[in-house]
């Protein structure tokens, strides 16, 4: 097996300590299992971790869209009728929606669950929707859709029909928040296999994170030594279904109402686990081009991305807070 750097920086690099042993404390939240990860000597560590992870299913009743008493299925069943009154941590996540819908013409959108729902991913039952199915899905669709009021702190939706949902975005969120509100110092915090808070530098130059290679689960695309940043991976290699002989991943293009195909799988690294949750959803669907533009916009991005068709993946932009090491074989 021949590795090769790809992306280099070792200014401030350390050697492991001889003793890097670790404690992992973990929940299944989010339908994916959080961990948290600590050196074995924090005393505290535990105690911390457990309220961390309390935080986060706490957060999962806030955010979720398949328990009626939540507040985003409040805001969905009342928001077209009049405007609802947001908390305002959770204001502040649907802005910062708005501003990366902005940022990526509107490729991100967490509107988009009429869509998915046509599409059948929201039960995980995968089926061909009709056309007429797919238009009638879009008019619910679209970030314009959405009215804020600051001073309220308030959302209204312009039509009925149109729901949100904060699933390319939660569980980055869920990340940063435990994160700011609980002194973990050096941690590695993650949310399944596809997202990944750094804390610190782990035991040497780095958090170590594999990314899964997208066709050969068994291998791995990339290492990355991650450094107080976070990563976050999409694709659709294990959400997906197929018909008469083709693929189709539950991503869809909020733009055309169609699963995306053009990338096979993208991980984002940035300061925000936030940003890389919804910036790799973005880049999925919008491609090397968009990846591109926004990382020429916006300093301290890096993309990896394989391209559909294509071997080898691709680095688009920088970070001053890992290494990132692609695996050819």
């Amino acid at each position: 097996m021949l590795k090769r750097r790809a992306f280099l920086n070792l200014s401030g690099a350390r050697p492991a300590p001889a003793n890097g042993y670790w404690q992992h404390i973990s929940r299944r939240a989010m339908a994916c299992r959080f961990e948290v990860t600590l050196p074995l000597g924090n005393a505290n560590g535990v105690q911390v971790a457990t309220a961390a992870l309390d935080a986060v299913e706490r957060l999962e009743a806030q955010l979720t869209i398949f328990r009626d008493d939540s507040e985003v299925s409040f805001i969905n069943q009342h928001a077209a009728e009049q405007a609802v009154s947001v908390e305002p941590a959770l204001f502040a996540l649907l802005q910062c929606s708005q501003q990366i819908a902005a940022e990526t013409g509107g490729v991100f959108d967490i509107t988009s669950s009429p869509l998915s729902q046509c599409w059948g991913f929201l039960r995980r039952e995968g089926r061909i929707p009709t056309p007429d199915e797919i238009t009638a899905a879009m008019t619910f669709t679209g970030n314009d859709k959405l009215l804020f009021d600051e001073q309220a702190r308030t959302i209204r939706f312009t039509q009925s029909g149109v729901k949100i949902n904060l699933g390319s975005i939660g569980k980055g969120y869920a990340l940063d928040c435990i994160a700011k509100q609980y002194r973990l110092g050096n941690a590695l915090l993650s949310a399944g296999s596809s997202s990944f808070l750094a804390l610190g530098r782990g035991a040497g130059n780095g958090w170590t994170v594999g990314v899964r290679h997208p066709e050969h689960q068994e291998r791995r695309l990339a290492i990355v030594h991650l450094r107080d940043a976070a990563l976050s991976t999409s694709g659709s290699e294990e959400q997906f279904f197929e018909y008469e002989g083709r693929r189709y991943g539950h991503i869809i293009d909020p733009r055309s109402g169609q699963p995306a195909d053009r990338v096979t799988t993208v991980s984002v690294i940035a300061p925000s686990a936030a940003l890389t949750d919804a910036l790799a959803t973005a880049f999925y669907v919008g491609g090397k081009e968009l990846a591109e533009a926004y990382c020429a916009a916006h300093s301290d991005v890096l993309v990896l991305m394989v391209e559909r068709g294509e071997a080898q993946p691709v680095l688009i932009g920088q970070s001053n807070h890992c290494e990132v090491e692609i695996i050819y074989e």
